[in-house]
């Protein structure tokens, strides 16, 4: 759990870092990188690991590495920052080497319990991951050789560039936050996890559709772009549809109704921004072929970077900690009641402040890009420290067992988030 409190320690940074300078910052390189490199991929290394050992029936690799791997990507994205700020190649290129070094072993701890897996492993779910893990092993050795000075990556940086970003946000954060998906929404609302059709299409579209779309790009070919662009489309849309028809089959909650609504609604809003965000990507990459102009940070970093990957974050973590954080069930029920204070306060506040970026920041509407700023700052404040909070009362049994008369017996010794 502590892995999801460094991910939104990196999502806080990356909020503040916008309150910067442009010149400070870079434009948006800095909080992009402190929530993508920093937040998102923190949190995946931490979770990732366990979702694969839990669908494989299989006991999980050692904590040891899995915290190494954890640190291994946090501290090369803290390197990668500070270097790149700093104008110390150096500290650049060897956080970029620390951080592959960590997805490395990420790949390591992720595929290991598969060896000794007792059930089901859920196999599409493992391809999606490792291919994620490969699209980003990728993207972040091309931002390494550049920073590094390489020539033949220097010189054709401007092309290469927009399909790093590409492997980055597509091929690895929303890759593995969809594939995820597929077995942690059922999991919130309450429906049994199926294979079917869309299942398969929203891994294979976005795993495959990616790399053509950076191929096309390096290769200024629009029709390896285009054609890339349609599997992601297909992907995207699959996800959808599964999504649906996972919340068609949904359970209805007798308890903890605040910390249901935060986590379910939380969540389909992350999905919505998703789709809106490769509307917006594949809709410039139509518009104008396979050149570096068809990327504009502007006007995805909202959809993409708040939206989809900060609310999915932030709903995955508020879903699990309670559910396979620390503690006994009667510290997981004042974590659930922590957890879903002003539920819907926050939902509605988390997609008010990403439509005022989402709009804002391409249009350049600077007090509505403002207001959504402040928004989603206020929102990742409260809901940062709620999840702290949460896991505090985890790991310390004395909150945990004064808790019990707050929670009123919202749990059984069976199950923390009965129906």
């Amino acid at each position: 759990m502590w892995a999801i409190a460094i991910a939104v320690a990196f999502f806080a940074a990356g909020i503040l870092a916008t309150f910067l300078p442009p010149a400070a910052r870079h434009g948006d390189w800095l909080p992009l990188h402190l929530a993508l490199a920093g937040g998102a991929t923190v949190a995946i290394a931490g979770v990732m690991p366990f979702f694969v050992a839990a669908l494989a029936a299989a006991p999980p690799s050692d904590a040891r590495l899995r915290s190494v791997a954890v640190l291994a990507c946090a501290g090369g994205a803290i390197g990668v920052t500070t270097g790149f700020i700093a104008a110390l190649p150096v500290v650049t290129t060897g956080g970029g080497l620390l951080f592959i070094v960590g997805i490395v072993l990420t790949g390591v701890v992720t595929v290991a319990p598969l060896i000794h897996a007792l059930g089901r492993n859920r196999g599409i779910v493992a391809q999606g991951y490792g291919l994620a893990l490969v699209q980003v092993g990728i993207g972040a050795s091309l931002a390494t050789l550049f920073v590094a000075g390489w020539s033949p990556i220097v010189t054709a940086w401007t092309d290469t560039k927009p399909a790093h970003a590409w492997l980055n946000l597509i091929g690895f954060v929303s890759l593995v936050i969809a594939t995820t998906l597929l077995h942690l929404f059922p999991t919130i609302v309450g429906a049994r996890i199926v294979v079917r059709w869309t299942t398969r299409w929203t891994v294979w579209g976005l795993a495959v559709g990616t790399p053509l779309v950076a191929i096309g790009l390096i290769m200024t070919s629009d029709a390896v772009a285009w054609l890339g662009a349609a599997l992601i489309a297909t992907g995207a849309l699959s996800l959808a549809i599964d999504a649906a028809s996972t919340w068609r089959r949904r359970g209805h909650w007798r308890t903890d109704p605040a910390w249901h609504r935060f986590a379910t609604f939380t969540m389909i809003s992350a999905i919505a921004w998703f789709e809106v965000g490769i509307v917006i990507a594949i809709g410039r990459l139509v518009a104008f072929g396979a050149l570096p102009t068809s990327w504009s940070l502007d006007a995805v970093v909202a959809p993409f970077v708040v939206g989809w990957a900060g609310l999915a974050v932030l709903a995955a973590a508020t879903h699990l900690v309670p559910a396979i954080g620390p503690g006994d069930p009667a510290a997981h029920a004042r974590q659930r009641e922590l957890l879903g204070r002003f539920s819907m306060t926050r939902v509605v506040a988390a997609n008010a402040g990403t439509a005022g970026l989402a709009i804002g920041l391409p249009l350049h509407i600077d007090w509505l890009a403002a207001g959504g700023l402040l928004t989603i700052s206020a929102l990742l404040a409260i809901t940062g420290a709620l999840i702290i909070a949460a896991i505090a009362v985890g790991l310390l049994p004395a909150i945990g067992r004064t808790a019990v008369g707050e929670a009123g017996g919202n749990s059984g010794p069976g199950g923390d988030s009965g129906r």
